[in-house]
C-alpha cells in the first residue's frame, strides 16, 4: 500500500497557558497542505514493494555503516560524501519483523528505528498481534519547519497499518493512538480542517471556506525552527480576540487578529523570516504567517 502523506499549515496559533504536565494549552486551525508530500509505502512480509528500487536507484544502495560509527545496531546507511549523513537509512528491529529504509536528497540524521512510523508500528504491536512489515518513506516534507510532516507521517502509517491488518479501528481510536505520537498527529488521521486545542490533539470540526484563495508556502533553506527552542521563549497568555472569532471575520481582515504567537520570539532569532514574512504581504497576499513553530511561511492571495 502506498500513500502520500501531506502537510499542514497553522491558520492561527495561540499559546493560552503552561500545563502542569509541561505542555501548554493551545487554539489554531490545522488546514491539510497537499503542495508538499513524502512518499510512504508500507508491505506485509514479503509483499512485492513498488517503490525500493526506485528509491535505491536514486539514493544508492544500502551498505553497513562503517566500523566505529555511531549508527546503532541494525541500522544501516547510504554514505556520501556531499554530507556527512546519509540519504538513505535502513533499520531492522531486534525481533526482525520490522524494516524501515527512509531516504532523503538532505540526509537521513535520525535513526530509523526512532521514526514515528516505527513508533506508529510499535504502538499498535503493544496492542495487536501485528504480522511482519517493510516501511519504506521518502521524505520530501522539510524537517524543523512547523508543518507537521513526521506527524502526517506517524498517522498514515497508522492508517494504512489497520487496513492492511484489517484491525477495524474507528477514526477516532486511531486519533486516540496518534495522539500519544505527538500534538498534532491526530490531526492527520482526519486530514481535514480541524481546530485543534489542548495540546492540539483535542479536535473539532470547522469548515473555512478558501475555495476563492490560493495557498503558497514557502519552506526558508537552511532554517530548521526545533519546537523546544520555539517553546522556550514563548510568553503564554489569553488573547484579546479568541481564535474563533479571527476566523470569522473575512480573510482580508486577518492581518494583525489571526496571529501565531511563536512569531515573536521566533522572529527575533531568525529576523529573515520577518522578512520573508513582509515579502509576501509586498508580493500581494491578503494573509501572510509562520506555520506552527517556523521554519515554514505561507500566504493566501486571493485568485
Amino acid at each position: 500500500m502506498i500513500t502520500n502523506p501531506n502537510v499542514k499549515i497553522n491558520l492561527g496559533l495561540n499559546v493560552l497557558r503552561k500545563r502542569e504536565d509541561g505542555f501548554h494549552d493551545l487554539e489554531t486551525l490545522f488546514v491539510p497542505y497537499f503542495g508538499i508530500c513524502d512518499t510512504l509505502e508500507i508491505v506485509v512480509g514479503d509483499d512485492y514493494s513498488r517503490t525500493s528500487a526506485a528509491l535505491f536507484s536514486k539514493y544508492g544502495s544500502s551498505v553497513p555503516a562503517s566500523q566505529g560509527s555511531v549508527k546503532p545496531e541494525g541500522v544501516f546507511g547510504v554514505e556520501t560524501e556531499e554530507s556527512s549523513a546519509p540519504k538513505l537509512v535502513q533499520g531492522i528491529s531486534e525481533d526482525g519483523k520490522l524494516m524501515i529504509t527512509i531516504a532523503r536528497e538532505e540526509g537521513v540524521d535520525w535513526d530509523p528505528l526512532k521514526d514515528l512510523t516505527t513508533k506508529a508500528y510499535n504502538i499498535l504491536a503493544a496492542d495487536f498481534k501485528l504480522p511482519p512489515v517493510k516501511i519504506f518513506l521518502e521524505k520530501t516534507s522539510p524537517v524543523g519547519a512547523g508543518l507537521g510532516g513526521g506527524s502526517a507521517d506517524a498517522a498514515f502509517a497508522l492508517k494504512m497499518l489497520n487496513k492492511l491488518c484489517t484491525l477495524g479501528l474507528t477514526e477516532q481510536q486511531l486519533a486516540d493512538y496518534a495522539s500519544r505520537l505527538g500534538s498534532d498527529c491526530a490531526f492527520f488521521v482526519y486530514n481535514r480542517p480541524m481546530i485543534g486545542e489542548g495540546r492540539g490533539e483535542i479536535l473539532s470540526e470547522y469548515h473555512v471556506d478558501l475555495e476563492k484563495y490560493d495557498i503558497q508556502v514557502i519552506t526558508p533553506a537552511g532554517i530548521a525552527v526545533s519546537t523546544k527552542d520555539a517553546y522556550s521563549g514563548i510568553r503564554p497568555h489569553l488573547p484579546e480576540i479568541s481564535l474563533r472569532e479571527a476566523l470569522a471575520k473575512p480573510v482580508e481582515q486577518w492581518d494583525g487578529v489571526l496571529v501565531n504567537d511563536f512569531e515573536e520570539t521566533v522572529f527575533v532569532k531568525y529576523p529573515e523570516l520577518a522578512a520573508i514574512k513582509r515579502s509576501l504581504y509586498d508580493s500581494g497576499a491578503v494573509y501572510a504567517s509562520m506555520s506552527g513553530s517556523g521554519s515554514a511561511l505561507f500566504a493566501i492571495y486571493c485568485k
